[in-house]
Formats: structure tokens, C-alpha cells, sequence
């Protein structure tokens, strides 16, 4: 394993000002491909080809956002095992990465946010905040020194499987999409789907930091967005998760959309999610932006 790490990890070459291993251009080249797909998928537009984006973007996105994120990342609530492993791997057909590297990478922003050591700091711009940071391991890796966060995850077999083998499941999505429904189904469930998907979370990291409004005291920069909240399935109202990153919940009012918090509260209302954490009214007056104000005008 070892090994493989020092193999992928070797320098390959100089581009665009930094070197560039082997990690860094196959996910360069997995990056192109989607986006060339993308490109095709109006010229395949079929309605059944649409309706199968939209589905697994819905289905996709929440494995990231409910599973990745709010589940693996923050541990906001409890949900049977066979029921975890099953939105894990939703997430990992997204092509975002492993469980394993994907929640320690959101553990290392949370831990560093808005420093040098923030492994997608806006600090260094818009474009290494959105997506600059994943084309370059070294950087990513070199930060905290790798995945060192994370022992609750590399102690399960099924994390550990998807680590080695996340860009596999994709490839066999795109096959049985391709055998099922042709171009069609190929650029749409895959390119377009991948694509918005990847983007639109990505803006959390990078819109997420530069656009909105602040409502609560979080010494950093994050703000909240409502179309962000509305494309990304509740995860752009990133002030209110920077202020109680516990939460299950991100949409706290009732006008903040989160389908991923709506998601989560069926489960518990049939039983299957339990310890569902959220701050109480009392926590968010304190740390809201208001009461340090009036606070600090007395």
C-alpha cells in the first residue's frame, strides 16, 4: 500500500507553475471526461435521459450531503449500519472521492478554516477554493499530513474497499447507463449529472465563503446563500453550519431550504435516525451576530 502511495504521489511534471503527480492528472483527466461529456448532452437531450440526471443527482447529492457530510464528517445523528453504508456509497457515485478522504478532508476545514493549513481556503482565491485544491495533492496532502483524522472510518472494512476503489463504481454506473439507454443515458447521467453535482458542491467551498450573509459569530468567513442552499440540497446555508457544524439540521428557518435536513427528519420520524442533534434557540441567540452587538454596545 505503501507503495502505491509513493507511486501515484511521484512528480510527473511541471505545469502551470507547480508540479503535477500522478493522482493530480488522472483526476485532471477524469475531470475533462466528465466535462466532455457534459458538452455532449444536449445534442443526446431525451426526456428519459433527463428525468435519470435529475434522479441521480437528487440521489448522488444526498449521499454527499447526508452521508459525507452531515452523517460521516459531523456526526450529527445515528442511523442503522446497513443504512450508513448504503448513503455512503450514493456519495460515492458522485465521483467526489472516498468516504475516507472526502470526511477527512471537511474535518481538516473545519479544524483550519480560513488559514494557510485550510485544504480549500478561500484565502488563496476563488478558483483553488472551488476546485485549484483538488487538482493539487501535494498541496492537499502536504498540509495536514494526510489521513490522519479519520481511524473511525479506516477501521471499517467497507470504507477501506471504497477508498481503493471509488472511480470503479462510477465506471460501472456509466456502463449499465450507456447498455440501458445509449449516449443518451451516458451524458446525462453521467456528465451532466457529475458535473452540476460537483460544481454546485464545490461553490459551497469557494460562493460559500464570498457570497451571502452572515448571521452568526464564527470567526471566519462563511456566509449564507439561498440559491446555493436550494441547488446543493441545504448545505448553502454555510454560516448557519460554520456556527454549529453538530447540526443535522443547516436550514434553520423555515424559509431556508434543506431537502437533505427534510431527508433526515423522515428517517427519525419512521424510526431509523436517532440522537438527531440541533442547537436549541437559546445557543443560537448567543452566537448570533445581533446579540454580539447588542452585546457589545451595553
Amino acid at each position: 500500500m505503501k507503495l502505491l502511495v509513493k507511486i501515484v504521489m511521484m512528480p510527473c511534471g511541471e505545469y502551470f507553475g507547480r508540479k503535477w503527480n500522478l493522482l493530480d492528472i488522472v483526476t485532471a483527466a477524469v475531470f475533462l471526461t466528465m466535462h466532455c461529456l457534459c458538452v455532449m448532452a444536449p445534442f443526446h437531450f431525451t426526456w428519459p435521459a433527463f428525468w435519470v440526471a435529475v434522479a441521480l443527482y437528487v440521489v448522488t447529492g444526498v449521499g454527499v450531503t447526508l452521508s459525507f457530510h452531515r452523517h460521516l464528517a459531523h456526526r450529527s445523528f445515528r442511523i442503522p449500519k446497513w443504512l450508513e453504508y448504503l448513503f455512503a456509497y450514493f456519495g460515492v457515485l458522485s465521483l467526489q472521492g472516498s468516504p475516507i478522504e472526502w470526511v477527512s478532508s471537511h474535518r481538516y476545514h473545519h479544524q483550519f478554516t480560513d488559514t494557510v493549513k485550510d485544504v480549500h481556503s478561500p484565502l488563496q482565491g476563488f478558483w483553488f477554493s472551488h476546485m485549484g485544491w483538488i487538482l493539487d495533492s501535494g498541496s492537499r496532502f502536504g498540509k495536514y499530513g494526510g489521513l490522519k483524522n479519520v481511524e473511525d472510518l479506516k477501521r471499517q472494512a467497507f470504507y477501506r474497499f471504497l477508498h481503493h476503489t471509488f472511480l470503479l463504481h462510477s465506471f460501472l454506473l456509466g456502463t449499465l447507463l450507456y447498455v440501458v439507454g445509449g449516449l443518451p443515458f451516458l451524458t446525462w447521467g453521467m456528465g451532466m449529472r457529475m458535473v452540476c453535482l460537483f460544481h454546485i458542491t464545490m461553490l459551497v467551498n469557494s460562493a460559500g465563503h464570498m457570497w451571502g450573509q452572515r448571521v452568526y459569530h464564527t470567526g471566519d468567513t462563511s456566509r449564507n446563500n439561498w440559491w446555493l442552499g436550494l441547488l446543493a440540497l441545504g448545505e448553502g446555508w454555510h454560516n448557519n453550519h460554520h456556527a454549529f457544524d453538530y447540526s443535522a439540521r443547516q436550514g434553520f428557518e423555515w424559509w431556508q431550504i434543506d431537502v437533505t435536513w427534510y431527508v433526515i427528519r423522515f428517517l427519525e420520524a419512521i424510526g431509523l435516525a436517532t440522537d438527531v442533534k440541533t442547537p436549541t434557540e437559546a445557543q443560537k441567540e448567543r452566537k448570533s451576530l445581533h446579540h454580539k452587538t447588542m452585546a457589545t454596545q451595553n
